[in-house]
């Protein structure tokens, strides 16, 4: 993993913030994963961004729609699972050309936008949210593997919100080796954490890309409806085994406005303030009846 001599030189130290302690470097072993890419409306996608400094990354003419979902089961914090909803974007003044966000990461900034992330546990929140503005919240997760697909679903509040199914590759030899940005939204503020990987992947492009994608009627999901996401993936990622690090270095940046904003800002810290450093998780989800929220 491309990681700074900074953290390789804390290695086995410990850190505690808001009461939470950790060894360091902050990171994850054995935990599996799955990621795919929907091409959803461009200027949908645009116009539910904060600020004016992130763009949807463009590609065949629409904006890219990601899930990704991490069964973190060796972690400094214990077990939990992670599910990303979000928008592969860029930052910076301008929109990136089509496609070469992909190639030159660096150069366009290219991460991706945060528009919904639960979690299993609360001591993952109260990490998550309170020190790298990621907008975690608790709900019922599970991490499905089968002989034939990876399945992962999400409700909350007795609700169905989101559920996300690829069928599984035969094939998971392709190495992965990255670093990634994760772009959210808090404090009224724009957030940027790092993620360094690796992992040995499955990947499916195009055709041969199959998945299925649920959008239920919980107000945390139901608008991703209208950002009117085709319901076939043009890319599939199953990785059995991931290792990460997250950077102890992030960035966040005012969100200005043209005119004085009147609107209450999003989440802030008292949203962490009373939280505690439980591992404990919800029930499985249990809604069965999700064929009906197929996209």
């Amino acid at each position: 993993m491309s990681v700074s001599k900074r953290i390789k030189d804390y290695e086995g130290r410990y850190s505690m913030v808001d009461g939470i302690t950790f060894k360091l470097p902050v990171g994850a072993t054995q935990s599996p994963a799955i990621m795919a890419g929907f091409l959803c409306d461009y200027e949908k996608a645009k116009a539910i961004l904060p600020g004016n400094e992130l763009h949807p990354v463009k590609a065949f003419g629409k904006a890219v729609f990601m899930v990704t979902v991490i069964d973190y089961r060796v972690t400094t914090i214990g077990r939990y699972i992670e599910y990303s909803i979000a928008l592969a974007v860029t930052r910076g003044r301008k929109p990136a050309p089509p496609m070469l966000p992909a190639m030159m990461m660096k150069t366009y900034k290219t991460g991706q936008f945060i528009l919904d992330l639960p979690v299993s546990s609360e001591v993952s929140v109260k990490g998550g949210k309170g020190i790298w503005g990621m907008p975690k919240h608790r709900a019922n997760l599970d991490f499905i593997i089968t002989d034939s697909q990876v399945s992962s679903q999400y409700e909350k509040d007795g609700l169905f919100a989101f559920r996300i199914e690829i069928d599984k590759p035969k094939k998971t030899n392709f190495p992965i080796n990255l670093s990634a940005i994760n772009y959210s939204h808090f404090r009224n503020m724009l957030m940027a954490s790092y993620i360094h990987f690796k992992s040995k992947a499955g990947i499916r492009l195009g055709k041969s890309a199959t998945g299925r994608l649920f959008i239920g009627d919980h107000p945390r999901t139901k608008f991703l409806k209208d950002l009117q996401i085709e319901g076939k993936p043009f890319f599939t990622m199953y990785m059995p085994e991931t290792t990460g690090i997250l950077d102890d270095h992030f960035e966040c940046w005012f969100i200005t406005y043209e005119n004085k904003p009147e609107k209450v800002t999003p989440e802030g810290f008292e949203s962490v303030f009373d939280l505690g450093l439980n591992e404990d998780w919800l029930e499985a989800p249990s809604i069965t009846d999700y064929e009906k929220f197929k996209i």
